[in-house]
């Protein structure tokens, strides 16, 4: 048995989901101009492959804290029906239900929160979803803090080692499609690494070392 490994923003879906998520509470004046400008700063360097460091997004999800965890189950529901179900790439869920049919672990390995992550996997029937949970304290209350690994850069390595350690299978038996070259880590220890709409740097990387890069549409 392998795992196929998928990334989330502008690889399964065409879009990026905290700029969809940032866009959204800035119309409901939840976010302040300050804030969105900088968040938004981040992503735009993130999406040219020119986010080296976890630490803008641990920042980013600083703004959570106070927020329960009911509530933000409830955004994330209705976030996902009205702003992100709708961006899902043709060419994604024709090989996820390739891989699927032949038998394959199928995971999403995003930079994402467990609760749009895992709305992601139930929608699309994947087997588990690798994500950043954020903490919540004994009020079910949001901190503000992610839990354990930070899932971005070399932590998405660290998730992707750590769960295939429990399925007993090997990182060169496996797969991952991403967009991004943040996710480098990933795609040097993989077996089948798949640049997919891929930005500028790492087409670069994938065309260097014969990797496959693919359109999946939009």
């Amino acid at each position: 048995m392998s795992v196929a490994f998928f990334d989330l923003d502008r690889t399964l879906i065409s879009q990026n989901s905290a700029l969809l998520w940032i866009q959204q509470q800035w119309k409901a004046g939840v976010l302040k101009r300050t804030s969105s400008i900088k968040t938004l700063g981040w992503f735009v360097r993130y999406n040219l492959g020119w986010g080296n460091s976890a630490a803008p997004l641990v920042q980013a999800m600083e703004g959570f804290a106070g927020v329960s965890h009911g509530e933000i189950l409830e955004k994330t529901k209705k976030f996902y029906e009205e702003e992100v179900r709708r961006f899902y790439r043709p060419g994604a869920l024709k090989e996820l239900e390739e891989q699927q049919r032949e038998g394959r672990e199928c995971i999403l390995l995003t930079s994402s929160t467990q609760y749009l992550g895992e709305r992601v996997a139930a929608d699309l029937g994947l087997d588990d979803c690798l994500a950043n949970v954020l903490e919540v304290d004994a009020h079910g209350k949001l901190t503000g803090r992610i839990e354990g690994i930070v899932c971005y850069g070399h932590g998405k390595l660290l998730k992707a080692e750590a769960k295939l350690a429990q399925l007993n299978i090997a990182l060169s038996e496996c797969s991952f499609y991403t967009d991004s070259y943040a996710d480098l880590p990933v795609m040097e220890a993989i077996g089948n690494p798949v640049a997919v709409n891929a930005d500028l740097r790492l087409r670069r990387w994938a065309k260097k070392h014969g990797h496959p890069i693919v359109d999946w549409g939009r």
